[in-house]
Order: structure tokens, then C-alpha cells, then sequence
């Protein structure tokens, strides 16, 4: 598997499962706190994913901090979140081979300089959801409610459902 064949996967099963974890806040039974710390937390994400994005883009991209001052509604998060994904699935299918190890430099929101190729912010930006959605899990499952599963596998199995064949092994 090719490395753009493998992060195009990737940022599709990210966009599913953003999808999946903030259907899953409309009726988690969490408390006023853990479900404004499940939003914060889901925002933090996608501000990082914004961030980044400008990062990739070449834009300065206008953020002090890595999660907003006011924390969004859940609709509204929910719209944003559907729109940023869908760029990550266009912007990765859209690149060159060559393009993955371009090396960019910016600005973090601490006003640090940083330096990554685009294989490696793309690499970032999946992980960083990652390990957050998993943060949000741990609250839902303290309410006996079940996250969604965050597998790579689960997605890839959903979407070619022949690897799950005897003969595929």
C-alpha cells in the first residue's frame, strides 16, 4: 500500500468516525461537565485539524491557542468538524507522490518555529484525533455507554467487507 493510498484510508476513517463520535454526544448520558469536557475536547481536535490545515495550505492560520475561547454547540462543531474532514479527504487525494515529503516550516501557537514534511503533519493530525476521541471514549464508558470504535481495522473491514473471507488470509 502506497503511502497516499494508505493516508487517503485514514483520513476517510477519521472523517467517519468524527462523524460516529459526535452523533454519539447528542444522547450520551454525561453530566453538564463531562459533556462540556467531551466538546471541549472534540473542538481542541478540530482546531489542531484547522490549524494544521493552514500549515499545509502555506496560511498563517489566525489561533493563539490550540482550542477556541468559546466553546461551540455541538451543531455547530458537528458542521465544522464534517467540513475540515472533507477538505483532509480532498486535499490527501489531490497530492502528488513527490508532494508527501515536501518539508514545510511555521509557526506553532506558542510562536515556536516547527519543521515537518506534509507525510508527517498528515501522520500528526491523525494520531493527535486519535489519542483525544480516546479521552472522550473514557467518559462515555464511565456512564456505561459505549464510544464508538476508533479501529483502523474496523473501518477497513466495514469498507471491504472480502477481507473478512476465509481465503483472504
Amino acid at each position: 500500500m502506497s503511502t497516499s493510498t494508505l493516508l487517503i484510508s485514514l483520513y476517510e476513517q477519521k472523517a467517519a468516525i468524527d462523524r460516529e463520535f459526535l452523533a454519539a454526544l447528542v444522547d450520551a448520558p454525561l453530566s453538564p461537565d463531562n459533556r462540556h469536557v467531551a466538546i471541549r475536547t472534540l473542538n481542541h481536535i478540530h482546531t489542531v485539524d484547522r490549524i494544521f490545515a493552514a500549515h499545509l495550505r502555506g496560511e498563517a492560520h489566525g489561533f493563539a491557542a490550540t482550542n477556541t475561547e468559546a466553546t461551540p454547540t455541538l451543531a455547530e462543531l458537528r458542521a465544522s468538524v464534517e467540513q475540515v474532514d472533507g477538505w483532509y479527504v480532498d486535499y490527501v487525494r489531490g497530492l502528488r507522490p513527490e508532494q508527501f515529503e515536501e518539508v514545510l516550516s511555521f509557526r506553532f501557537t506558542d510562536g515556536d518555529a516547527g519543521r515537518m514534511s506534509r507525510e508527517e503533519i498528515l501522520a500528526h493530525v491523525i494520531h493527535h484525533g486519535s489519542h483525544h476521541r480516546g479521552n472522550v471514549g473514557m467518559l462515555m464508558k464511565q456512564v456505561d455507554q459505549a464510544p464508538p470504535r476508533d479501529l483502523f481495522t474496523r473501518y477497513l473491514h466495514q469498507q471491504e467487507p472480502q477481507r473478512r473471507e476465509a481465503g483472504a488470509c
